[in-house]
C-alpha cells in the first residue's frame, strides 16, 4: 500500500466514526507511524509502506476511532506556536488559554515578575509566559505527581528548568512566598455536566482537571481565597473560567478585595478569562 492509499483508507474509517477531522488525523497518524513530518509524507504520496508501518498506523486508527484524542496519540499539542509534550495525565492545552497568555504578556512585558501557575498540567501557561517575560521566574504547582513530570519535561525542552520551581503539592500548602502574578486554568466544569462532554474529553482527559464540583466553582473559590495570602499588594490574579461563570466569579473576587482589571472573550464571544488586582 502507498501513502496516498493509506491516508484515504484511514480517513474513510475515521469519517465513518464521525471524526470531523478525519483527513488531517489520518495524515498525522501516518506521519507518526512513519516517524516523518506530515509535510514530507504529503510530497511522497507514491511511497510504498512496509508492514510494520501499516500495523502501527492501523493501531493508531483504531484508538482514534474510539475517540482517543489525537494529541494523546501524537504525544504533543501545539500551544503558543510551540509543540508541548502531552499525555493522559494532563489536560490538553486549548486555544482559549492562549488568549490569556497573550493578554498577560502584553500587560507585563519588560517587567520582572514572580509567577505562580496553579494546576500547571503540561506547564504550557508558565512556560509560554517565561519564554516571553525574560526577566521573570516562576513556580509550577500541581497535585498530580505525573502531571509535574510532564511539566518538567516541557521545561527542559524549552531550557527553562532553571527559572521554574516545581512543586508536587496542593496550592493550599503554599506559605511564605509572595507572587506578583498568580495564573490558573482550574477545573471549572460542573460535576453534573461532565457526562454531557464529548467522548474524547470525558473518557480520556483526567477527571481531576475537569471536575469543578457541584457549581463548577470549588477550585476557583479556593484559589481566590488563597491568593489573598500569597499575592503581593497590587498583585494580579488571572483565571480561566467557564462560559457562564463571569458574574459569580466577579462577585467572589470583589467580595475578597479584588478589583477586576479586564475580561477576555473567546472565539465564540463568551467571557472565558478574568484578570483582577488584589487591592
Amino acid at each position: 500500500m502507498r501513502v496516498l492509499e493509506a491516508i484515504k483508507a484511514g480517513s474513510k474509517l475515521l469519517k465513518e466514526k464521525n471524526i470531523s477531522t478525519h483527513v488531517l488525523d489520518s495524515e498525522l497518524l501516518l506521519s507518526k507511524s512513519l516517524k516523518k513530518p506530515r509535510e514530507e509524507i504529503l510530497i511522497n504520496l507514491k511511497e510504498n509502506l512496509n508492514e510494520k508501518v501499516l500495523v502501527d498506523f492501523n493501531n493508531y486508527l483504531i484508538r482514534r476511532s474510539k475517540k482517543e484524542p489525537i494529541a494523546y496519540l501524537l504525544g504533543e499539542k501545539e500551544f503558543w506556536s510551540r509543540k508541548f509534550f502531552v499525555n493522559k495525565d494532563t489536560l490538553i492545552p486549548r486555544p482559549e488559554t492562549e488568549l490569556l497568555v497573550d493578554k498577560l504578556v502584553n500587560i507585563f512585558k519588560k517587567k520582572r515578575m514572580t509567577i505562580l501557575d496553579i494546576g500547571t498540567g503540561t506547564g504550557c501557561i508558565i512556560i509560554s509566559l517565561l519564554i516571553e517575560l525574560k526577566n521573570s521566574t516562576g513556580m509550577a504547582v500541581d497535585i498530580s505527581k505525573k502531571a509535574i513530570s510532564v511539566t518538567k519535561k516541557n521545561a527542559n525542552k524549552f531550557n527553562l528548568s532553571h527559572r521554574i520551581k516545581f512543586m508536587h503539592k496542593s496550592f493550599k500548602e503554599l506559605y511564605g512566598k509572595k507572587f506578583d502574578l498568580i495564573v490558573s486554568n482550574p477545573p471549572y466544569i460542573r460535576r453534573s455536566d461532565i457526562k454531557n462532554l464529548s467522548d474524547d474529553i470525558k473518557k480520556f482527559e483526567p477527571k481531576m482537571a475537569l471536575d469543578g464540583g457541584n457549581d463548577g466553582l470549588d477550585l476557583i473559590k479556593k484559589i481566590i481565597y488563597k491568593s489573598k495570602k500569597i499575592l503581593k499588594i497590587n498583585g494580579t490574579l488571572a483565571l480561566e473560567i467557564g462560559n457562564e461563570q463571569i458574574n459569580k466569579v466577579s462577585k467572589i473576587l470583589i467580595d475578597n478585595k479584588f478589583r477586576i482589571s479586564c475580561v477576555i472573550k473567546d472565539y465564540r464571544n463568551n467571557v472565558r478569562c478574568v484578570i483582577a488586582k488584589y487591592k
